[in-house]
């Protein structure tokens, strides 16, 4: 008898496992798949003080000084970061130098701390405190000469004190405190030929005092006072060696002081002599040699010094211009820049102070127009070939973003206004179809050649360094994580922020890159006059795609000025393109936004803005918005929480408004207060559940089975108050002297549904409220550590439906209406824990049905952002908990709570001076999108139960196939082999 056919199908199936087992050993990722799902960017803010490293040679690098606080090293050929230090708000940088060519020198804290930074690496050399008196304008001065001392002295001046520093290791060589009354040091100068040092200072505000000091010991020489007729605004420029240009109080009127063989002579000369038609507030800028600048929000007027007889006006510029300051080009002359608007152009002029009226150089830039006026300029000159002298220049543009000017061309440029974002919404891309595009998302034919000429190169390896990069970016721009329109999962969107300049930016999730971005006519601000400001952004319109051919679009609110009463500043913005659809000046202010979850016909939501005068405007004004938002209107309540006065208040709406006329206009009637006392109380943070969080269910079952059923009003409200002693720094407060009190209230009724006290607790309070629960973070003085507190509050009144007939029966009360103003029945469960790291922002992911898992977003005192499961939160743990405990999850109680390394969402990286975490969900559950900013920005995805509804990217799509392949063909041989051998037994 033959044998069976065995060995044919062993063969069979060890060769499909060789395949198989090659198949897995050739999968890995590719290079472009690094860092798929996150991304980070760096940024330093807008610039307010440059200084190259060299005037004639620093071609490679330059150290800014900006208002976010930051000090950074720019390459000057690329605007690439060399090194940056984000330094605390409570230290603000005042002023910035380099001495020796090696050091970096800041001066903060209004001149009482001076630090040297070495230049190549940024590393702190030295850091010196400086005893001073209340000091508005402190001066730093490196001096020029080496005569002095074997390194360059650091002038340091505030208030009525002087030091002299020595660069190298930030000793102090003298010190010298003015005894004049009320004097305040404005000016420090020096004369390198005989060594002395002039210090100029204003008493009151008519008394002028010039001092000549020894640079080498800092003994007065020479005392010179002077009183003026009427009173001196503090601003005083140097016209030439011995003439100083002030400034009167009533901003009318100019002093020329001159200062020869130890007297004072003056001559006044009124403002509206030398330029004409001066309107609005104007600033004088010394560009040495005897010129000076006037500058207004509109024109720039250059003055010439012609003694102490007066001034004339050299040339007049019509157009927004920016000024540099001087730049030493040869031993007696000095060169300025001017950039102004010209149109759609920048025009760049360079001209020497020797003659003012001419130009040496003329340039017209190109500029995009979305980044408004130029602010501030920087000028530097380098040696051309020919060996004449060639300028650039760094700009700061309104829009906060930085840009290098060299022969006519914008050779790079920084987007530094996402430094400063106030605000952050999302937006849906477009669907796949025909006829939808964003911003420059459908290229011409010629692009189309253009990208397949690059990339035919690159395949015959003809492209250079330059079409290399290209090529990568193109990849980079069409992979799928970068497409332009939406994918299935609901993790390609439109991140779009508001930033402090006034422009909204729109930055793609896949890679982080700007889409479009648009500077707002309706927030520019005006360089010396009234400073608008940006609020808050919100979306406006979200279209169903299925039906309408809208785009979705954005509503931008802010105020005309810095007062609560200013008028309010309307701004609505399509999603897709940033185009402006509408803008309006509201003829109320902004004090409060309510946005609703109310839309019209057209899909707009609907918002009420609240005025000075307790008003609630409707917007969209249209009837049909008019028609939903009073059929709603009975239901509507909000609060107000004001922290000045200690007073929470309650308010409804009323049909009538004081206003004739307009029917958009709801008036409020205040229903409750709840007003703390001031003496033991003050309100630290009020917080509320987000608009658009999902709760997936109602009820939570508990390990013996039980149900509780969770408190759920959208209208609870999270107070907490601290004790006036304890409102301070970490600290400043004893112990017995520190209280915070943590309240849940009723936003309808003011009823306090919880309250509960932490003695010896200290602020900064940070918290989140999600579903039903709270989640809050302090400072505990007795223990000296760091502490979170959780809260959870269910509804008692539900608490009999666990009788299954009853809900079979539907004899339930879970679908009844649920009033605020019938007593509710609570109970309420609560823990603390210690914590490690102190507390800068939180948050709580959110997903798209509420099924998975919660986390809390922790942004940590070192700038990275901590997830931390909600289950270490949960206030039933016990040390030793049951076994049906176990079952359920809760984790064994202990007294802090864990840091695991792994759970930092931002890896390795530091988002620098963290400010906000916004959670986005995602169209998978068990996703969230997760974006961080502060100077820098980071986003990422996160899964908090991980990825239980998908496949993740390591899975080997080839080894399932060659699995099912190899099931079915073991299935077919198997049934072969079965059938042969049935044959063969019926033969028998």
């Amino acid at each position: 008898m033959a044998a069976p056919p065995h060995r044919p199908l062993l063969i069979l199936l060890a060769g499909l496992l060789v395949v198989a087992s090659v198949a897995t050993l050739a999968e890995a990722i590719y290079e472009d798949q690094v860092g798929l799902a996150d991304w980070h960017q760096k940024y330093i803010g807008k610039v307010k003080q440059a200084v190259y490293h060299s005037q004639k040679s620093g071609r490679r690098r330059v150290v800014v000084l900006t208002e976010e606080n930051v000090i950074s090293s720019l390459d000057l050929r690329s605007g690439d970061i060399f090194w940056r230090h984000v330094i605390d708000k409570n230290d603000p940088l005042d002023q910035l130098s380099l001495s020796l060519g090696k050091y970096v020198l800041t001066l903060s804290s209004g001149g009482t701390i001076l630090r040297a930074w070495n230049l190549p690496d940024g590393q702190m050399i030295w850091e010196t405190n400086l005893q001073t008196s209340t000091a508005s304008n402190p001066q730093l001065h490196v001096m020029s000469n080496n005569k002095v001392a074997k390194d360059n002295l650091v002038l340091v001046s505030a208030g009525r004190w002087i030091y002299a520093v020595s660069s190298i290791d930030g000793s102090i060589s003298w010190e010298k405190e003015f005894s004049l009354d009320g004097i305040e040091i404005k000016q420090v100068l020096q004369s390198p030929e005989n060594g002395i040092v002039y210090a100029v200072g204003i008493a009151g505000s008519s008394k002028l005092a010039l001092y000549h000091l020894s640079a080498k010991t800092g003994e007065v020489l020479k005392d010179i006072q002077e009183s003026f007729p009427g009173e001196l605004s503090g601003e005083i420029v140097l016209g030439s060696d011995n003439v100083l240009v002030a400034l009167n109080k009533a901003r009318s009127s100019l002093f020329l002081i001159e200062f020869n063989s130890g007297r004072i002579s003056y001559n006044k000369v009124h403002v509206s002599d030398l330029v004409q038609d001066l309107s609005g507030t104007f600033k004088l800028q010394s560009l040495s040699n005897g010129v000076i600048a006037l500058q207004t929000p509109s024109t720039v007027s250059l003055l010439k010094l012609k003694n102490t007889d007066g001034l004339e006006v050299v040339q007049r510029f019509d157009q927004p211009a920016a000024l540099s300051d001087a730049l030493t080009i040869a031993e007696k002359d000095e060169a300025f820049a001017i950039v102004q608007h010209m149109g759609s152009q920048i025009e760049f002029v360079v001209k020497f102070t020797s003659d003012a009226s001419s130009a040496m150089i003329r340039e017209k830039v190109n500029i995009d127009q979305h980044r408004g006026n130029v602010e501030k300029v920087f000028l530097n000159s380098y040696i051309r070939t020919d060996k004449s002298h060639g300028f650039r220049a760094l700009v700061v543009m309104e829009d906060h973003s930085l840009l290098l000017i060299q022969q006519g061309e914008v050779v790079w440029s920084r987007e530094d206004g996402l430094a400063s974002i106030v605000d952050v919404t999302t937006s849906e891309l477009p669907v796949e179809k025909d006829g939808v595009s964003v911003a420059d998302v459908e290229h011409n034919l010629f692009e189309w050649l253009k990208g397949h000429m690059l990339k035919l190169k690159g395949t015959l390896m003809l492209a250079n360094a330059d079409e290399v990069a290209a090529i990568q970016a193109l990849r980079l721009k069409s992979s799928e994580k970068n497409k332009m329109t939406r994918d299935h999962n609901g993790f390609r969107k439109l991140l779009i922020v508001l930033t402090k300049a006034g422009k909204v930016i729109a930055l793609h999730t896949g890679d982080g890159r700007i889409i479009w971005s648009n500077l707002l006519p309706s927030l520019r601000a005006s360089r010396f006059g009234v400073m608008p400001s940006a609020l808050r952004i919100y979306q406006w319109q979200v279209p169903h795609h299925s039906v309408m051919r809208e785009n979705p679009s954005v509503l931008v609110v802010g105020k005309s000025g810095a007062e609560s009463s200013a008028p309010g500043v309307f701004s609505i913005l399509d999603s897709y393109s940033g185009e402006e659809l509408n803008a309006m000046r509201l003829d109320h202010s902004v004090v409060q936004i309510i946005p609703l979850t109310l839309k019209d016909l057209s899909e707009q939501r609907l918002h009420l803005i609240v005025d000075s005068n307790s008003n609630a405007h409707l917007y969209p004004k249209s009837p049909d918005a008019l028609d939903v938002f009073l059929h709603e209107m009975p239901n509507l309540y909000f609060y107000s929480v004001d922290i000045l006065t200690n007073v929470i208040r309650g308010y409804s709406l009323q049909k009538s408004c004081n206003i004739e006329g307009d029917e958009y206009c709801f008036s409020t009637k205040e229903l409750w207060s709840i007003i703390f006392p001031s003496d033991s109380e003050r309100i630290a943070i009020s917080e509320t559940r987000k608009m658009n969080e999902v709760v997936h269910t109602q009820a939570k079952t508990i390990g013996d089975h039980d149900v509780m059923y969770k408190y759920l009003s959208k209208n609870l409200v999270f107070v907490a108050t601290v004790s006036p002693k304890a409102a301070g720094d970490i600290g400043s407060a004893l112990p017995e002297e520190a209280s915070l009190v943590a309240y849940l209230i009723d936003a309808v009724t003011g009823r306090v549904l919880h309250r509960v006290t932490h003695h010896g607790a200290q602020g900064p309070v940070h918290a989140v409220l999600s579903e039903n629960w709270v989640v809050y973070h302090y400072f505990n003085l007795r223990a000296h550590r760091f502490e979170m507190a959780v809260i959870e509050i269910y509804d008692q009144s539900r608490a009999d439906n666990k009788d299954v007939m009853k809900l079979i029966l539907g004899k339930h009360n879970l679908s009844a209406p649920i009033t605020s103003y019938a007593r509710p029945e609570v109970v309420v469960k609560s823990q603390s824990y210690f914590f490690t790291h102190s507390v800068k922002a939180m948050a709580v992911t959110q997903t798209a049905k509420g099924i998975t898992s919660k986390q809390l977003l922790i942004g940590t005192i070192s700038d990275q952002v901590l997830a931390l499961d909600k289950r270490y939160l949960d206030p039933r743990r016990s040390a030793n908990p049951t076994q049906q405990e176990k079952e359920e999850g809760i984790i064994p109680l202990t007294d802090s709570l864990p840091i695991i390394p792994q759970s930092f969402v931002t890896h390795s990286h530091q988002v620098e001076a963290l400010r906000g975490i916004v959670s986005i969900p995602a169209k998978l559950e068990s996703t969230t999108l997760v974006f961080t900013y502060g100077v820098d920005l980071f986003y990422t995805q996160l899964a908090p139960s991980r990825t239980y509804d998908s496949l993740t990217d390591e899975f080997s799509y080839a080894l399932l196939l060659i699995t099912i392949a190899v099931l079915v063909a073991a299935i077919i041989v198997t049934w072969i082999w079965s059938e042969k051998k049935e044959l063969r037994d019926k033969w028998r």
